[in-house]
């Protein structure tokens, strides 16, 4: 076994069973401590003697102590349906630790995004020192440049998806659907987030220079893909530019929208994305602290959306600022563009309403309030725009308060820091412009639904206990009703921790989901 249980004298739920490390559990703490202490000493700006020898031992060990206390908790682990002490132990339930945990992560982030040179960064062409400087080497191998703090970064944050991706695939391996997830996850990051954008920007070169380009990143998400200098890159980078340009657009009209119909949003948020990816690895352990609320919820759905709506008017803003105004030499004019945008979001709108608005139901209203703040805003952008200025504001000002504001701000220090104090998937469930196009689809045109054997439901309450996103999923598993929920990520967590076998991640047909909720159907998937 891997940890000793003392008798509970006292059987007070107070004081519960208190759990001793076995040995393999203490070499793997010390392997990972030691590991960390030298990126901690390097943050210090304590130089360091063979900074690339340094890097790799510090990674090595670890990547040893993570996958050693892994093994060690899960090898024979035999059910996840099971709390495991999470409400009893401190950095899991909002205790101290949690709360310390929560104060480091978001300093750490804070001093990224906004204080680089305390990680070492060198300014005004000085050379970096302390903690960037230690990926010096590993920058210069991947992209030809000296290491940066968002290549820091993105190191980091790969490689703990690849570690703890591997911790949750032990906790739930008897669990193939979340065995193929994480793998997939891991992938991604790796492949597409990490090392293909680095390559890219190390084949770059005086004729040829494609932007910084994550290849799963889809706008709304990735807001800034249709700013000026990104869509100029893609122009200036040859024919892989221009298909990379094509790629992207097309990732937004077609490829997304047909793998959400397909899947519902878990193709990507629980597939792909490398939010949802570190949410579901680094963040498995706090899963359960998302708020279950009705307040939270009813903040869960303005919020969202008016992220939705503030990125497409960003967007719209961007885009039509550096489209000119003669129709007579150009055919897409900055009116011209307008009016198709407000074209498409009355289609979208209109036929929504037409065959959708039962489904919506009371949400009805709220769409619409959305709709007309977008077209009135894009009357105001034709009325009130001057050069790069919209409503008297620049438009670059525009993009950088909101990679401020929603990219650093709420996705990141909120986002991320605050794993151990709000839950794993807060920026998912309140932030993500894609998560809310995606949610839109899935609940109104996507085949993909949780069904429910209501029949069999204990009322255990483990669904909706380990439901990251704040769903009351055991309500809907109580009714027998298939759950259709447009923040549902359909990580499938909810169908493994049940002891009945209650809920079941299926694709069915809409009109079955949708009206006759207590039908089952059997697939292979």
């Amino acid at each position: 076994m891997a940890m000793k249980i003392h008798d509970n004298i006292s059987m007070s739920l107070a004081k519960p069973d208190d759990l001793v490390l076995s040995l393999k559990l203490k070499w793997a703490t010390g392997a990972a401590s030691i590991g960390l202490g030298l990126l901690i000493l390097a943050l210090a700006n304590i130089q360091l003697p063979q900074s690339n020898i340094i890097l790799i031992i510090s990674m090595l060990l670890l990547s040893f102590g993570v996958i050693l206390f892994s093994h060690a908790l899960y090898r024979n682990h035999l059910s996840s349906n099971k709390n495991n002490g999470i409400w009893y132990n401190s950095i899991t339930s909002r205790g101290l630790q949690g709360w310390m945990l929560g104060l480091v992560l978001t300093s750490f982030y804070i001093v990224l995004y906004f204080y680089p040179n305390l990680l070492g960064l060198g300014l005004n062409g000085q050379e970096n020192t302390g903690l960037i400087h230690l990926f010096d080497a590993l920058s210069l191998n991947l992209n030809g440049h000296n290491a940066t703090q968002w290549f820091v970064y993105g190191t980091l944050y790969t490689l703990a998806i690849l570690l703890f991706g591997y911790k949750f695939m032990l906790k739930y391996q008897k669990n193939r659907y979340q065995q193929l997830r994480t793998l997939s996850v891991m992938f991604f990051q790796l492949g597409f987030a990490f090392l293909i954008p680095e390559l890219m920007s190390k084949l770059n070169s005086e004729s040829s220079q494609l932007p910084y380009y994550d290849l799963k990143n889809i706008w709304p998400l990735n807001y800034a893909q249709f700013e000026q200098g990104r869509v100029d890159g893609f122009l200036n980078g040859s024919s892989l530019g221009m298909l990379l340009l094509a790629f992207s657009i097309l990732s937004v009209f077609v490829i997304s929208p047909i793998l959400t119909y397909k899947y519902g949003k878990r193709w990507y948020c629980s597939w792909v994305c490398g939010c949802g990816g570190l949410a579901e690895t680094a963040g498995d352990s706090f899963r359960h602290l998302s708020s279950k609320t009705l307040k939270s919820w009813k903040v869960e759905r303005w919020l969202i959306h008016v992220v939705l709506v503030f990125v497409i008017l960003m967007t719209v803003a961007v885009i039509s600022t550096y489209l000119e105004t003669d129709a007579l030499q150009y055919w897409l004019t900055r009116d011209a563009f307008l009016v198709l945008i407000g074209a498409l979001l009355t289609a979208v709108f209109s036929l929504t309403m037409i065959f959708k608005r039962k489904e919506l139901a009371q949400d009805a209203q709220y769409a619409a309030i959305g709709f007309f703040v977008l077209i009135l805003s894009l009357l105001g952008f034709h009325f009130f725009s001057i050069g790069s200025e919209l409503f008297f504001i620049d438009a670059e000002t525009l993009r950088s308060s909101y990679g401020f504001f929603i990219g650093s701000i709420f996705s990141g220090v909120i986002g991320v820091g605050m794993y151990p104090i709000l839950g794993s998937r807060v920026w998912c469930r309140f932030g993500c412009p894609m998560a809310a196009v995606l949610g839109f689809q899935q609940r109104l045109f996507s085949k993909f639904r949780i069904t429910t054997n209501g029949g069999q439901c204990i009322s255990c309450g483990n669904c909706s206990t380990f439901c990251e996103m704040g769903i009351d999923v055991r309500a809907y598993a109580q009714k027998g009703e298939n759950m259709v929920r447009s923040s549902c990520v359909g990580c499938g967590i909810c169908a493994d921790v049940c002891p009945r076998g209650v809920l079941k991640l299926e694709n069915v047909s809409i009109i079955e989901g949708l009206n006759f909720p207590k039908i089952r159907k059997e697939t292979k998937e």
